[in-house]
C-alpha cells in the first residue's frame, strides 16, 4: 500500500512522547478509520481499546504485546495484531514508519 486515495483526512495531528511519535488520522471511503505514521529511533508504550492491525511501512520494529509477552520483530511489509484493551510496547533502532487500522470487533 503505497497510496490512500479518496480519503478524509484530521488537520491536526496526534503527537506522542514529546513529537517522537506521530501520526494523522485518515478515514476511508468505506468509513474505516486508521493513521499514518512515524516513529523516531526509541521505546513507546501505548494502550489500546480496539483491536489494532499495525503494518510497518518502513524501517524495523520490535513489538511486547503485554507486559508477560515476547519481543518480536517486524521490518517493512510486514504486519502484528494488537488485542483491545491492552498496553504494547514498540522500540525501534531507526525511522519507523506505519498505518494502523482500527477494527471493528467482528474483523
Amino acid at each position: 500500500m503505497d497510496v490512500f486515495k479518496a480519503v478524509d483526512m484530521a488537520v491536526k495531528g496526534n503527537i506522542y512522547e514529546g513529537g517522537k511519535v506521530t501520526s494523522r488520522t485518515i478515514w476511508t471511503s468505506d468509513g474505516e478509520r486508521k493513521t499514518v505514521g512515524i516513529m523516531l529511533p526509541g521505546s513507546y508504550s501505548f494502550s489500546t481499546s480496539t483491536q489494532e492491525k499495525m503494518e510497518i511501512t518502513n524501517g524495523v520494529v520490535e513489538v511486547r504485546l503485554g507486559a508477560d509477552g515476547e519481543w518480536s520483530i517486524h521490518k517493512e511489509g510486514e504486519f502484528f495484531m494488537v488485542p483491545a484493551g491492552i498496553t504494547f510496547e514498540i522500540r525501534c533502532a531507526g525511522f519507523a514508519e506505519y498505518v494502523c487500522s482500527y477494527l471493528k470487533a467482528s474483523e
